[in-house]
């Protein structure tokens, strides 16, 4: 009864495709997903959330050693590698949010209440223009869905590209490097909420700016703009958590991974692997991916935590070799 009461409801969703006339339009604002908050409040406070919240977790791992199996580093190196404290650390990020909040609140100011009640009529000419042979209910949840997906996907290839060619910008660039990018390199050994931990200038340009200008250029709604601020902003925390867990749905569908972005925070890896935070398409077009590590990913489609450690220890013996050797280290990439 219920999978016969379900199929009549999506039938009678649809009856308006067989309508000979346009449905009328009634526009009026729309109602926000949740009553205390408008959507376009939600868009700038989601993403600051979900920073923390999964900075978090992460720290709670780290603080009882609940996945030291998956570290990347060993918890010592922290303190012992890392140039910048955690509290300097901490108010950094703290301060790149204030930015990101008043620049996502002065955008905000300008944009119109979104609006609703326009939808079955253009989903009904979008019927009139398509064969028969499109079912009503593919328009639908293509409308309904699968534009605000695409708009999303769009966004990330934007922001991908905005942050591929600023981050090596930052590197190549000898000034651009020593005055701003140099202090989110004062960690060699990244953890979680330590994602935005950069110069004031280069988080509003890399971050702030780069995912505004991805909004607009795809014109999100208010709901589009929470999903891509906080998806983006989740990956971010991912790629620098210290950890390469098994069960990471980010570190599975992205080969842009904590692992692919730590070796970027070493000495012999910081010319490498500017791609963040989704894809490594670009680094693979400009010859830009790290390439030592061909023996060790083998078939793969990503390094494994393993192979990197081994990577990382085979490195550090033949380092050592050379200057137990007499001849000093090899300058580094």
């Amino acid at each position: 009864m219920s999978s016969n009461s379900s199929s009549w409801d999506v039938k009678e969703a649809l009856s308006f495709f067989d309508a000979k006339v346009a449905p009328f339009e009634h526009l009026q604002t729309q109602k926000p997903l949740l009553p205390w908050l408008t959507d376009g409040q939600l868009a700038l406070v989601l993403p600051v959330i979900a920073y923390w919240a999964f900075s978090l977790l992460f720290h709670v791992m780290d603080t009882f050693e609940l996945a030291e199996k998956f570290r990347i580093h060993p918890s010592e190196e922290v303190q012992k590698r890392n140039k910048a404290s955690r509290q300097e650390v901490l108010s950094e990020v703290l301060l790149q949010h204030v930015i990101q909040s008043v620049t996502g609140g002065a955008m905000l100011y300008f944009d119109p209440a979104p609006s609703t009640g326009f939808e079955r009529r253009a989903m009904w000419e979008l019927r009139q223009g398509l064969p028969s042979w499109v079912p009503s209910s593919a328009i639908y949840f293509g409308y309904m869905y699968g534009i605000s997906l695409a708009k999303v996907f769009v966004g990330f290839c934007f922001v991908d590209s905005w942050q591929y060619w600023l981050h090596r910008l930052m590197h190549t660039n000898k000034t651009l490097y020593r005055k701003y990018h140099s202090r989110h390199h004062r960690l060699y050994v990244p953890y979680a909420y330590g994602a935005l931990y950069n110069s004031p200038l280069e988080g509003f340009l890399l971050d702030t700016l780069g995912t505004g200008i991805a909004a607009i250029l795809t014109r999100l709604t208010h709901r589009e703009q929470a999903l891509l601020f906080t998806f983006a902003t989740l990956k971010t925390v991912d790629d620098h958590c210290g950890y390469a867990l098994p069960w990471d749905p980010f570190q599975w569908i992205f080969p842009n991974n904590a692992v692919y972005h730590d070796i970027h925070h070493q000495q012999f890896g910081i010319k490498t692997n500017y791609a963040q935070p989704f894809f490594t398409i670009w680094d693979q077009l400009c010859g830009t991916k790290f390439h030592d590590l061909g023996n060790y990913e083998k078939a793969q489609r990503r390094i494994t935590i393993d192979k990197y450690k081994q990577f990382l220890s085979e490195r550090e013996a033949e380092k050592q070799a050379r200057i137990k050797a007499g001849l000093g280290t090899k300058k580094e990439n």
